[in-house]
């Protein structure tokens, strides 16, 4: 690997660069190397194999440049080695990497909670538990609304992703491939229809009205401790529920001694123009499951939620050896501090704009597009059978192969393999933005 000592920020200019066939050779050989000691069962969406990162830009090893929709799943959304988290990071690795919070506290975990206390929604008294990943959020989440409510039961929604541990994969609702052949799968777990309204046509008052007439009559509220909900569902397809579905989905938890959490891990941290989505959608959730983002590619993950819920769990109960690194901390801080400083919930509704306004564009260009949806730099497009709404997971499969060979990294989604997801930094430049949808209409035009 022929890494230089220049920055990232010196090596990667903000452009679209196609210079070898992709994947490269060094790709290549590097991918010989990979199956010879990484399981297959750790995929590859794309096998090219990256140097340095910075901005909105990645860079392989062979010299190609791609235009980053999909930064690390949602992760990057300040953009690749962003300065100020470069230097948190350093900075903060110099005076220490661990001691284990639970064992020798430290000030940048109480700092990261007072942080997401401040930023999260509703203004009651919350408290933070830090953790490793968005799946280790939720299972804590789960443990701590059950020994709140001293009730067992589970809910989740239709399309719903919660993660690859035992407990969250079990709450999935596709079991391919995140399930298959894993099991026994953890009990307790009851799936409620959702809303969506591309497909089911109903309101936010109808289609919450199916949701707690299941919830009610299959599962019961006597033993139903907790109801999970994205506010836009992400692997299930950037699924933006219909106006007055999520609160009275609370309203209904409140009610029934029901935690509602919020899983932001995917939505959080500045992605929709809001700190978190769910402000979007005038809820109050009870718990927030909060990572991807909040790290900037550090891993660091949290709950954060109502005193009284989060001061059930007894001492010792809660924690782990890594939870709330000290870098991953510093990490985070900076985060917030960029997002204020760069006034980054704004830049993400430009992003909307002028993404989501060319996306319009294009799905009036081409009818095979029947859904344009998401919030700020969140969005997506359902590709259908032109004329109908049956699922067309075909071209999103060569639309993202096809984005890949003209330097534009793509994610796909949905509960059908029908929908391609955008996930570009809030920092993403106009003209960046603008180069991505030539890119995809030229795809769209192949087909």
């Amino acid at each position: 690997m022929s890494n230089t000592s220049a920055p990232a920020s010196v090596a990667v200019t903000q452009e679209r660069k196609v210079v070898t066939a992709i994947p490269g050779p060094k790709s290549q050989e590097m991918h010989k190397r990979r199956a010879e000691v990484v399981p297959p069962g750790v995929g590859a969406a794309l096998p090219v194999y990256i140097e340095n990162a910075y901005g909105s830009i990645v860079q392989d090893v062979d010299g190609n440049q791609f235009i980053d929709f999909a930064t690390g799943i949602g992760v990057t959304t300040i953009g690749h080695a962003n300065d100020a988290v470069v230097a948190a990071v350093s900075e903060a690795a110099a005076h220490f990497t661990h001691v284990c919070f639970t064992v020798t506290p430290y000030e940048g975990y109480v700092k990261v909670a007072e942080l997401l206390a401040k930023h999260t929604p509703g203004n009651h008294a919350k408290r933070t538990m830090l953790c490793n990943s968005g799946a280790e959020a939720v299972e804590n989440a789960v443990k701590i609304a059950r020994k709140y409510t001293r009730k067992n039961g589970v809910a989740v929604l239709d399309h719903a992703y919660h993660g690859r541990t035992n407990l969250t994969m079990s709450m999935n609702f596709k079991n391919a491939p995140y399930a298959t052949g894993f099991g026994p799968t953890a009990p307790s777990i009851f799936r409620a229809p959702s809303s969506y309204p591309y497909r089911d046509g109903l309101t936010g008052a109808e289609a919450a009205k199916r949701t707690i007439t299941y919830l009610e009559k299959i599962v019961g509220a006597e033993d139903l401790a907790v109801v999970f909900a994205e506010p836009i569902q992400g692997e299930g397809g950037f699924i933006v529920p219909a106006d007055g579905y999520l609160p009275a989905i609370q309203e209904w938890c409140t009610k029934n001694n029901v935690v509602f959490v919020a899983d932001e891990v995917q939505a959080g941290m500045a992605r929709t123009g809001a700190y978190f989505a769910s402000e979007g959608f005038g809820f109050v959730p009870d718990l927030v499951t909060i990572a991807k983002g909040v790290g900037g590619g550090m891993p660091i993950a949290a709950v954060t939620g109502r005193a009284e819920i989060m001061d059930a769990s007894h001492p010792g109960g809660l924690g782990g050896t890594f939870g709330g690194n000290p870098v991953s901390c510093a990490a985070a801080i900076a985060i917030f501090s960029e997002i204020e400083k760069d006034n980054l919930l704004d830049e993400a509704k430009r992003v909307e704009k002028t993404l989501g306004g060319g996306l319009k564009k294009l799905q009036e260009k081409y009818p095979i597009i029947g859904e344009v949806r998401g919030k700020g730099a969140m969005l997506a497009i359902e590709l259908v059978h032109p004329g109908t709404k049956d699922p067309n997971a075909e071209a999103v499969t060569k639309i993202v192969a096809f984005g890949a060979q003209h330097g534009l990294l793509l994610l796909s989604a949905g509960t059908y393999g029908n929908v391609l997801r955008f996930l570009p930094s809030v920092k993403t430049s106009d003209a960046l933005l603008e180069d991505a949808l030539g890119v995809l209409d030229e795809a769209l035009a192949s087909l």
